[in-house]
């Protein structure tokens, strides 16, 4: 039986009779989930997605505004409206062709893009109630599209004779990559680890990414004919001038890979991990899986993973499924946290102590080197700093210990610096590390190289990356058919004020 087979006509034509009145007072569907005390003992994906039939009654919820500020508020610019149009009507392969025109990884957005603070955020229908749930409705037709062996393969565009290296196979490169075949030129890319993904494969973990997922959709991007070349370090295997002898443009999507410390006393124990090391270590060479796959993480009995956003969170449960007890240390209040809502609420239920108002000072460690405790202080919060949140401080006299035997410290990562340190003429923000990059063109300093993603403004989204890709394949289009480097603005996206003069 297929999704299609188990729709109520009936239904589907009395949500359509109903007034946009009508339709504002349907309650948001629910998504059925794993029971939080069976979930933290498996790395099987949490949310369960929409049935077809809620699938159809959220999309009824949707008023199709006249002026739609959804689409405005997504990064890629996703015809909201005429997707969830096709799902309210019971045509789930139309809603996906139209989600494609624009996004060709919806069921990765739909799972981990935060659409709470992107489209959902200016839903006219969140002004009464709650929002039409967007990422939820594009999940579904992704989920639908490869159940049923629906996923086409993009046309190509008329071969244009020109070739482009994608340095970096994450959200931006894979973008880039598609558009750009489907202008008809050559992509290599060129990825450092053994698989393709970046922060998709290697940083979110399997219960809230399946990874069967990620390597469904770029597996679509190798059918276009894109050439995915793993395990070549751009600034090592060879240097970026050596690529771009063979390529008439070059895209850098490296990526945000430098995790941060806090610089204390005690960071070099064993058992102090990055955030990045540690979900690596889980996700991409699944250690979970261990001893069936031979790469392990220390057996754990108490963790304490440092940080308060998405990437503490994905830490801090994957601790927990490995069988520790588990304790988040943020130096703030949870009304600051920069987790998902959704994420904090998961932890939570998964039974994962926060330990808020607290901050790190030094790491204490046994007589073989290994880390044996978290000495802390409690905080408090003062007046808001530069990011807007009330800043935190210190009550003297508060230490205190943390008996624990593993530490993730997820409090942030920079730029990967290896392709900057390695070329000529390719110019970085010296306090950030990031490469600079016109986010009008994408362009660099250095002819014919673009950039974007985490690479060009410091760790951000997985959508944000996707919409730099876009823009740059326009920006590779027109630099490719014109050969015009020196231009402020693409045809098209001037502003109205000079516009208006010509």
């Amino acid at each position: 039986m297929t999704m299609a087979d188990e729709l109520d006509r009936d239904e589907i034509a009395r949500l359509a009779a109903l007034k946009n009145k009508e339709r504002m007072k349907i309650p948001r569907q629910l998504m059925p989930e794993q029971d939080p005390a069976v979930r933290r003992s498996n790395f099987q994906e949490v949310p369960k997605g929409l049935s077809p039939m809620a699938a159809v009654t959220e999309a009824s919820r949707c008023i199709q505004c006249k002026k739609p500020k959804c689409i405005a508020g997504c990064p890629v610019g996703i015809d909201i409206p005429a997707f969830i149009a096709c799902i309210a009507a019971g045509d789930f392969e139309g809603g996906i062709r139209k989600m494609k025109e624009t996004n060709m990884l919806p069921a990765i957005c739909g799972r981990v893009c935060p659409q709470e603070e992107q489209c959902e955020k200016v839903c006219v229908t969140g002004k009464k109630g709650e929002p039409v749930a967007i990422g939820r409705l594009e999940r579904f037709v992704a989920d639908w599209e490869r159940e049923h062996g629906k996923m086409e393969v993009p046309a190509i565009g008329k071969p244009t004779g020109k070739s482009v290296g994608v340095v970096g196979a994450g959200p931006a490169g894979l973008t880039v990559a598609i558009d750009l075949r489907r202008a008809g030129h050559e992509v290599t890319i060129y990825e450092a680890l053994h698989a393709p993904g970046g922060v998709l494969m290697y940083g979110i973990p399997e219960f809230r990414l399946p990874k069967a997922m990620v390597n469904a959709e770029v597996d679509v991007v190798a059918k276009m004919g894109v050439d995915i070349r793993y395990n070549h370090v751009v600034g090592m295997v060879e240097k970026l001038d050596e690529l771009m002898e063979r390529h008439d443009a070059v895209f850098l999507g490296t990526g945000a890979g430098l995790p941060w410390f806090m610089g204390i006393e005690g960071e070099n124990f064993s058992g102090v991990y990055s955030a990045n090391e540690y979900l690596t270590r889980s996700n991409l060479m699944k250690a979970y899986d261990f001893p069936n796959v031979d790469t392990p993480i220390a057996v754990s009995k108490r963790v304490a993973v440092v940080g308060g956003g998405n990437v503490a969170m994905d830490s801090a449960r994957t601790a927990k499924r490995l069988g520790a007890e588990v304790y988040i240390i943020y130096r703030r209040t949870e009304v600051e946290m920069p987790a998902r809502n959704e994420e904090i609420e998961h932890a939570k239920e998964e039974g994962i102590i926060f330990k808020l108002l607290h901050n790190p000072i030094r790491y204490l460690g046994d007589e073989n080197g290994r880390v044996k405790g978290a000495e802390c202080l409690r905080m408090e919060l003062g007046e808001p700093d530069a990011s807007g949140r009330r800043r935190p401080i210190p009550i003297e006299g508060s230490e205190f210990v943390i008996d624990l035997d593993t530490v993730v410290v997820a409090i942030g990562n920079g730029p990967n610096p290896l392709v900057p340190k390695t070329t000529e003429g390719l110019d970085t923000d010296p306090r950030r590390g990031t490469i600079t990059t016109d986010l009008n063109t994408m362009r660099t300093s250095k002819k014919g190289v673009f950039a974007g993603g985490d690479i060009a403004i410091g760790a951000a989204t997985v959508i944000l990356a996707m919409g730099h890709g876009r823009q740059a394949a326009r920006s590779i289009n027109h630099y490719l058919e014109t050969g015009d480097w020196d231009i402020e603005y693409l045809p098209g996206d001037e502003p109205e004020e000079e516009s208006a003069g010509k």
